[in-house]
């Protein structure tokens, strides 16, 4: 009799977050991001938000290295550092500048309540917890981000040539943006052999966890949320 294959944890975790990221895919404001509708003043205030982010969520592959077992490990979270800080930031930036946003506008932004709560989330659970928690905390935000860049691409197909936000939805669903969150789902597997549930289902919560927080995030970049006072 032949063992059955077990799944994968990192299938698991995909699985149990499918209806979150279905919510994810469908949101108004990422949808109007594919279709080319989205309001420049939208997508000027996401800019903003997701800069402030990523200054915090870059901070993660820095523990990551802290937390590495080995050499190999952490020279690829340091590479996955650099390329976050000098390629998508970057790519931030020339956006903000196709949409008036200054670099001093864009410096002195502030996080909002629910991009403060999402990234000290992470970080706390990244800095007290094990390096299989770091990455069930930033793995969605990679992992999601590349599904919706390849659904917006396949949705909207040739029509993207003349869409505002192209070269954003192309840069999500490249085969270079997607390297990183396959690396960080092999790793989680490699680290969760054998673990027991109880530890499992700590990883499971961090994953679903974040998962709603990218709701939340679009659904605040959508209603340009800030602080009521």
């Amino acid at each position: 009799m032949t063992k059955t294959q077990m799944k994968t944890f990192s299938a698991r975790l995909h699985e149990r977050s499918k209806e979150i990221w279905k919510k994810n895919h469908t949101h108004p404001f990422v949808q109007a991001i594919g279709d080319g509708t989205l309001s420049e003043k939208k997508f000027a205030y996401y800019l903003k938000q997701d800069y402030i982010y990523l200054i915090d969520y870059a901070k993660l592959f820095a523990l990551g290295s802290i937390k590495a077992t080995n050499l190999e490990i952490m020279t690829k979270f340091a590479g996955i550092l650099n390329e976050t800080l000098q390629v998508e930031m970057d790519l931030h930036r020339s956006y903000c500048k196709e949409f008036g946003i200054s670099s001093e506008e864009l410096e002195n932004t502030e996080p909002t309540p629910t991009t403060l709560a999402y990234t000290g989330y992470m970080l706390n659970a990244a800095q007290h917890g094990t390096l299989a928690d770091l990455i069930a905390c930033l793995l969605p935000c990679a992992w999601d981000y590349y599904e919706i860049g390849s659904i917006l691409k396949e949705q909207n197909g040739t029509a993207l040539e003349t869409n505002r936000y192209i070269a954003w939805i192309q840069s999500y669903a490249s085969p270079e943006f997607a390297d990183a969150h396959k690396w960080l789902a092999k790793l989680l597997d490699e680290l969760t052999e054998d673990m027991p549930e109880r530890e499992l289902k700590r990883l499971e919560k961090h994953f679903l966890m974040t998962s709603r927080y990218e709701y939340l995030f679009w659904d605040m970049v959508h209603n340009e949320q800030d602080w009521p006072l």
